[in-house]
């Protein structure tokens, strides 16, 4: 998969500005392929980024499940790891994965504010 270079850039940006040194790797995937469009210098994936990507792609079904009038609509799923975190962001038909260190709880919900804006200008 090619990723629009413009979108892998708007990603980029958006998740540095937010969460800065933290950000760890940012995935871009649809129902058909994916692309990592950054990952951070001092990292490599050491593990299979098509079975994150499988697992990722579960919450094209999945967020239908989450139609629940007192907590609102579904916005994100948050992974929590011994050493970071994976939230995963999907909109339509395209979704972002994003890895990072540890951080604040609230910097979730700016980091997924700003990649769905994104994902919505572009779909």
């Amino acid at each position: 998969m090619t990723v629009d270079p413009e979108l892998a850039e708007e990603l980029e940006s958006a998740c540095r500005t937010t969460v800065g040194d933290r950000l760890r790797s940012v995935g871009y995937f649809t129902t058909e392929d994916h692309e990592v469009v950054y990952l951070r210098e001092d990292l490599e994936f050491t593990g299979s980024v098509d079975a994150v990507v499988a697992n990722e792609r579960l919450g094209f079904t999945s967020q239908d499940t989450y139609d629940d009038p007192e907590l609102g609509p579904y916005r994100a799923t948050i992974r929590v790891f011994e050493h970071g975190y994976l939230t995963r962001i999907i909109v339509e038909d395209h979704g972002v994965f994003v890895t990072t260190d540890e951080m604040e709880i609230e910097r979730f919900l700016d980091l997924t504010e700003a990649v769905e804006s994104i994902l919505m200008d572009h779909a």
